[in-house]
């Protein structure tokens, strides 16, 4: 399987973040905009959570809070799990599935450089597939054109 650097390699790998005094409806907003199911919370340039749609969902929009009037510092998840461009994907798809998340923040140092989703990762498990059956086929026909 491949790394976290091959993947991030394959998108247009934008970061959009948000700050945490902004507020969810504001997070939203962008997340709607950018097409994004979560996006980044950082504060001086450091990396201090992460919020997702089902977040904002859950804490804000069921209990009746207004989305406007809530800050994103209390409904993000806080000093987010990162993994390195070096991570192979299964890796991260362990991590995923074991803290039952579907976004990890990539970090090179201390520097965010990406964001890998469940997506991104199955994406990658459909093209290695259709690689490996092209790579079958060939392999098939070469050996029964005698």
């Amino acid at each position: 399987m491949s790394n976290v650097r091959t993947c991030l390699s394959q998108k247009a790998n934008i970061l959009h973040s948000v700050a945490p005094d902004d507020s969810v409806k504001d997070a939203l907003q962008k997340m709607r905009d950018n097409r994004v199911r979560a996006i980044l919370v950082i504060e001086q340039g450091d990396l201090v959570g992460i919020v997702s749609q089902g977040d904002c969902a859950i804490k804000v929009l069921l209990p009746g809070k207004d989305a406007g009037e809530t800050s994103i510092r209390s409904v993000m998840t806080r000093d987010p799990i990162t993994v390195s461009e070096a991570d192979d994907l299964d890796h991260c798809m362990a991590i995923m599935a074991s803290r039952n998340i579907r976004h990890l923040p990539v970090a090179r140092g201390s520097k965010v450089v990406g964001v890998i989703s469940i997506g991104d990762i199955v994406k990658n498990i459909i093209e290695q597939q259709g690689d490996q059956i092209k790579f079958l086929e060939t392999y098939i026909r070469g050996h029964g054109a005698s």
